[in-house]
């Protein structure tokens, strides 16, 4: 059952072009986590990855400093990306 899900995940990602197919020799564990509703959340273990990637640094805004800078302000906007964690694109090489 939980490989049918997972087999289900990656080919909903495949055709929403989330991701594609690789032939490449480096790959990332998949890992299923429960979520508070029952249902499964399908994740990957970076870890490795993340050990050699070279971090972007910059500090946050201060949240008085955004509101000061919004201040006199007419029109507002907010922006929910789907699945957000999935938004960051990735340099090909």
């Amino acid at each position: 059952a939980l490989k049918n899900m997972v087999k289900s995940k990656i080919d909903n990602m495949l055709q929403n072009k989330i991701i594609r197919e690789s032939h490449s020799p480096f790959s990332a564990a998949i890992v299923m986590v429960n979520k508070k509703d029952g249902e499964m959340r399908m994740c990957i273990d970076f870890r490795q990855l993340n050990k050699i990637t070279i971090k972007d640094r910059y500090p946050l805004p201060r949240i008085d400093d955004t509101v000061d800078a919004l201040c006199g302000s007419k029109y507002f906007s907010t922006l929910d990306l789907f699945s957000g964690y999935w938004q960051i694109e990735i340099e090909e090489r």
